[in-house]
């Protein structure tokens, strides 16, 4: 095999890009690229490594030997290493040598911008060239309505390694197995979207794919990144949104990482009081570096662009928003003007929505923030984030709280449960039961039910059913959907063998039935970042732990009816105050027999009365189950 050849895919314009932040396309030109120079058949390569002194690919083809393959460094003082190497191809298995002019020091890294990895524990990088022939044109062209913020949005998050497994074979799902049995299931289920924890490659299965090495490739855990496009693929052609987690918020200090590249701080901030993690014992990105900043925009738009991902849902967002997060007095810095804000985070967050939303209009990011940061969710131009939704924490914070409480001290605690409504829609938040919820000895969201078995799942059914006709959108866990009773435990599958349980397969049932609703009234979801979205019928009525309130879609003439019981006692005969006159019709129960309940409920059609009520004009008298909710339309 003949050495390196002289050959750049970079022009001018984007050396400048990249030094100046400004290039976020960086996956076309960095990483391994199979191509033809001069009729010959290889590999190009490139690399950021500005304090080496010297660059070598060492791979499968030149027995792993420093010096075979030498890269060329670029005039322009961009710190690129460069080469085409006749003979390497797809398949090729490689890493970089770099040998540092700081201290002499030589580090053997990962490719940062390989498509593909090799499988852990190995840590090579893999020349690999994904072509694949997509067939979600439809969903493409369409998915704005789709993904929009006045549209149905309900997420079911998804571990990949524990979702299913084939037990005899002791083994996960792959992606082309997933391809057909979880699409399936969450078409089912009527979820809108599917959220995947990270799937992008990493060394460590305990981390749970939160402490990535390869930002590019999806884990080879699970097959060929082009199995990983199907997975996608199919998931689009089956009417289902797909939203990634991603991570850059930190990075693991794995000796084949983006950690210490070059010899140096490449990466990671160089003060340790900005640039490492105490709580996960990892590295914090230097977002004020331009050309880390184009690393990590490039890589949000790659998933976007190469993986027609339907949005992203940024990690950790509180712990690069501040430089004191999970600091003590001493171990930060203020920033310029004297404050606690990582004003270089801020900045990157700004510019990363800014372009992913010019790029990508149809799509949405979703911020993981769990302080009282202001406009998270709110355009860049009048001084937000630019993030499309946040996590609502402080909703499923109280309301976990509450519904862990045994119903006859509710009373005295109906606050947590009304009190997310004064801050609703200061954000476009969404409703979280995430894997967090159900690890770590906080139990499974089942087994925070108070009660006997038949209030346990009372309570659960009810639980969801008030998320599901709270304003925002909805997002759950799986397991969450049929009522797994145990921790979440990633080496295991969920315990599907449940559903065997009719109260099981209730929980499962009511929530396709949730989300048919959800997604057929607009009262649920039109207005559901907008106070004039939802009205409260009553919230004062602690006595009886009983709650009522109105969803409103753009045409206000059609609401819906919400009431709600937390307390195992039927409230029959309950006066509600109503806006209009007519009937109301029952088109939801959380007490069905078929979920499992009582089979508590109201005829098919009430007559409402013109008796004052609720300071309303009209009135009526509903039966509200045990542990129950009810939803009326109003006959049209």
């Amino acid at each position: 095999m003949s050495k390196v050849v002289v050959h750049s895919l970079f022009s001018e314009f984007d050396i400048n890009l990249f030094k100046t932040g400004k290039h976020y396309r960086l996956y076309e030109k960095f990483g391994s690229h199979i191509t033809t120079v001069d009729g010959v058949e290889g590999t190009y390569f490139a690399v950021w490594a500005p304090s080496a002194k010297s660059v070598s690919v060492i791979g499968d083809f030149n027995y792993w030997i420093e010096g075979e393959h030498l890269l060329n460094v670029r005039w322009d003082e961009s710190g690129i290493w460069e080469g085409f190497i006749p003979g390497a191809g797809k398949g090729s298995v490689y890493k970089y040598k770099i040998h540092s002019n700081h201290n002499d020091i030589k580090t053997e890294k990962a490719d940062p911008y390989a498509r593909r990895c090799e499988h852990p524990p190995k840590t090579a990088s893999v020349v690999w060239d994904d072509v694949y022939d997509w067939q979600d044109d439809s969903w493409m062209n369409n998915r704005k309505k789709h993904n929009s913020l006045d549209a149905p949005y309900s997420v079911y998050e998804v571990h990949l390694g524990s979702w299913k497994k084939r037990v005899e074979e002791n083994r996960s799902l792959s992606y082309v197995e997933l391809a057909d049995e979880l699409v399936s299931y969450v078409k089912e289920m009527e979820f809108t979207h599917v959220e995947l924890m990270p799937i992008m490659e990493f060394p460590y299965d305990p981390s749970w794919g939160y402490q990535l090495t390869g930002y590019f490739a999806p884990t080879s855990r699970f097959g060929y990144p082009e199995e990983f496009k199907l997975l996608v693929d199919k998931l689009h052609q089956n009417d289902i949104g797909i939203i990634l987690d991603w991570v850059p918020s930190h990075f693991p200090e794995d000796a084949h990482g983006l950690g210490f590249f070059d010899g140096t701080c490449l990466y990671e901030h160089p003060d340790k009081r900005k640039g490492y993690h105490p709580d996960w014992k990892s590295l914090i990105f230097n977002y004020g570096r331009n050309e880390v900043k184009s690393f990590l925009i490039s890589n949000a738009i790659f998933w976007l662009d190469q993986y027609h991902a339907d949005g992203l849902r940024v990690d950790a967002v509180a712990s690069m928003l501040f430089l004191d997060y999970s600091r003590d007095e001493g171990e930060w810095e203020p920033n310029m003007y004297g404050g606690r804000e990582n004003l270089d985070a801020i900045a990157f967050m700004k510019e990363l929505n800014e372009e992913i939303y010019k790029s990508f209009p149809d799509v949405q990011t979703i911020a993981e923030e769990s302080t009282s940061f202001p406009m998270v969710s709110k355009p860049t131009y009048i001084g937000g984030l630019g993030f499309g939704m946040k996590w609502m924490m402080g909703w499923m914070h109280d309301t976990l709280q509450y519904f862990a409480k045994e119903p006859i001290y509710r009373k005295h605690h109906q606050n947590d449960l009304t009190f997310s409504m004064t801050y609703a829609f200061t954000e476009n938040f969404m409703l979280p039961l995430s894997h967090d919820e159900v690890v770590y000895g906080k139990k499974s969201i089942l087994g925070r039910m108070p009660g006997d078995e038949w209030q346990q799942f009372a309570n659960l059914r009810l639980l969801y059913s008030y998320m599901f006709t709270h304003p925002g959108t909805n997002f759950l866990f799986m397991g969450a959907e049929f009522g797994q009773r145990e921790e979440w435990n990633f080496q295991q599958s969920l315990d599907w063998h449940l559903l065997q349980n009719n109260y099981h397969n209730g929980i499962k049932t009511i929530i396709t039935d949730l989300n048919k609703l959800y997604k057929k009234h607009p009262a649920l979801y039109e207005q559901q970042f907008n106070a004039s979205g939802f009205e409260w019928i009553n919230y004062e009525d602690n006595e009886n732990s009983v709650v009522a309130y109105i969803r409103k879609g753009n045409n206000e003439e059609n609401p819906l009816i919400i009431a709600c019981n937390f307390t195992p006692v039927p409230r029959n005969n309950y006066r509600i105050g109503l806006p209009q006159e007519g009937k109301l019709i029952q088109i939801f129960n959380s007490d069905a027999k078929k979920y499992g309940g009582s089979g508590v409920s109201n005829q098919k059609e009430i007559n409402i009365d013109d008796i004052e009520w609720n300071y309303r004009p009209y009135s009526v008298e509903i039966s509200i189950p045990p542990l129950g909710a009810v939803v009326f339309d109003f006959k049209s």
